[in-house]
């Protein structure tokens, strides 16, 4: 249904066996993205971990890897083992992972202009801190805005609540679900794509149809007022 982002980790269980399997005799029509977790992020741990991740794949390539989130490691050490694996063709390009303003600018500093791929950081409607200052700074330098858990962690406005009514509402409207809606709120911004989990081919078209949705000025007002995002965090929230 077009949507091609493909998202997984090595802390994530068995996903990546299962995502082989998916991918059998199709690697080439997906986008494929593994993380590293930060206490393996030395400079041939994370090497190492690629390739791990590569074998339990059953390809040989990502087409993007990241920095899970930033552990013991200095990220100029992390950054090196993404590059020697970029030359060695294992992997396309890289980012980074729940890293705030503060990480990013250092991150830039190591790598320059261009190299960052992405952010992948913790967005929903619920949760909109990033909107503060990582959103608009990764607008600024190129970084594409990737929003996990999209919906919430097990905490999408119900039905019964005022901020589930208006989402309803809205949907109606445009012969949508709320959950079209939100994703076509949080996708308004040019530098945010997300990544909802979809457990069944019901979940997947569902989220594909969101790919249609374009929201008015007055829509977009309404749902900012009935989730507010709120003050900046001393630090970033993530999962």
């Amino acid at each position: 249904m077009g949507m091609t982002h493909v998202d997984t980790a090595e802390m994530y269980g068995d996903a990546e066996l299962v995502i082989s399997e998916a991918i059998a005799d199709r690697r080439d029509e997906v986008f494929l993205v593994d993380k590293v977790l930060p206490q393996n992020a030395s400079h041939e741990g994370a090497r190492a971990a690629c390739e791990r991740s590569l074998r339990r794949l059953g390809t040989d390539r990502l087409d993007c890897y990241l920095l899970h989130w930033r552990g013991p490691y200095p990220l100029a050490e992390t950054f090196a083992a993404f590059e020697a694996l970029k030359r060695a063709g294992a992997i396309r390009a890289w980012g980074v992972s729940n890293f705030d303003v503060d990480d990013l600018e250092e991150a830039l500093a190591i790598a320059g202009p261009g190299e960052i791929a992405c952010n992948q950081v913790l967005y929903h409607l619920q949760e909109r801190a990033i909107e503060h200052a990582v959103l608009p700074w990764c607008e600024e330098n190129g970084v594409a805005v990737v929003a996990y858990s999209p919906f919430g962690h097990g905490g999408f406005p119900g039905a019964n609540t005022p901020g589930g009514r208006l989402l309803q509402e809205i949907a109606a409207a445009h012969g949508a679900t709320p959950r079209q809606v939100a994703l076509a709120f949080l996708t308004r911004h040019r530098s945010v794509f997300a990544i909802p989990k979809a457990s069944n081919p019901a979940h997947v078209e569902e989220n594909a149809g969101a790919g249609d949705l374009v929201l008015d000025d007055d829509e977009v007002a309404r749902i900012d007022a009935a989730f507010p995002r709120g003050p900046r965090p001393r630090s970033l929230p993530m999962i």
